[in-house]
């Protein structure tokens, strides 16, 4: 698994290690009993600090996706993908719900944005 940090973003970089986590257990590149990479190998390549991953990997686990045993590692739990993928739904729809409201507040009217999301989609 390839994971890509912003540096620019105003998302905090344990969010985005979650996210891509997430993202690849939904899609199934993680299945269950994956291991993760260790909590100071993926800092090193990140290059980041082992506590930002380690912040990261608690969640998840607080969240039921992972779990971590000691001395062994952080594994992928068996998860209802269709859960992970409702809970990235949700929050993509949080998201595009800021866009809209953006857009339509800058003038754009409701046909204006459907075109402008069919012609994302098409590219």
């Amino acid at each position: 698994m390839h994971m890509i940090i912003n540096n620019q973003s105003m998302v905090p970089i344990y969010e985005q290690i979650m996210e891509q986590i997430k993202k690849a257990i939904a899609s199934g590149e993680l299945s269950e009993g994956s291991m993760l990479p260790s909590v100071r190998g993926l800092a090193a390549e990140l290059r980041i600090s082992a506590l930002t991953v380690k912040k990261a990997y608690d969640r998840l686990e607080e969240e039921g996706l992972t779990v971590t045993v000691h001395g062994k590692g952080t594994f992928v739990t068996e998860t209802n993908r269709e859960l992970v993928k409702e809970q990235q739904r949700m929050m993509a729809e949080q998201e595009l719900q800021k866009v809209v409201e953006k857009a339509l507040r800058g003038g754009l009217t409701k046909q204006e944005l459907r075109d402008l999301v069919e012609r994302i989609r098409e590219e």
